[in-house]
């Protein structure tokens, strides 16, 4: 009989958005987090508008609000695969881009700092069409604004 708690595997899909105009324009996001395929969460949001919003500011803030969600629901010790079509924030998590300027950079570093206290977190690059739901909640978001 096992003894503690059994590693379950969580999938994180995140995405961002800065539209009408990228940059300075209204910057949404939407994440949707699941443990062996069965959808724990979702959430969505408004970062801004207007000047210093960003498409890669956007990606940075919803990556920090999942990490944030699943370090308040203790699931730090489980494995975790963030999943998102942002190939700079993927990238730049895992060590293959480095992360020069912009708006984003504050944002990164909470993230790096975040993520320090799992187990095992594992970022994936996805093809939009991959990433629907966490793009529905921004577009959501975008559209209702």
């Amino acid at each position: 009989m096992p003894v503690g708690p059994v590693s379950m595997a969580i999938m994180v899909y995140c995405d961002g958005l800065c539209e009408p105009i990228n940059p300075n324009g209204i910057a949404t996001l939407g994440f949707v987090i699941y443990r062996d395929g069965i959808k724990l969460h979702e959430g969505s949001g408004m970062l801004g508008e207007g000047d210093g919003m960003s498409n890669n500011l956007a990606e940075y803030e919803v990556l920090c609000k999942a990490i944030k969600y699943l370090m308040d629901n203790a699931m730090t010790k489980e494995e975790v695969t963030i999943k998102s079509d942002s190939k700079l924030l993927v990238n730049q998590m895992n060590r293959k881009w480095k992360v020069r300027k912009g708006l984003y950079v504050k944002k990164h570093h909470e993230a790096r700092s975040l993520i320090a206290s799992f187990s095992s977190v594992n970022f994936q690059w996805v093809p939009r069409e991959q990433n629907i739901e966490a793009d529905a909640l921004c577009r959501k978001t975008y559209e209702s604004y």
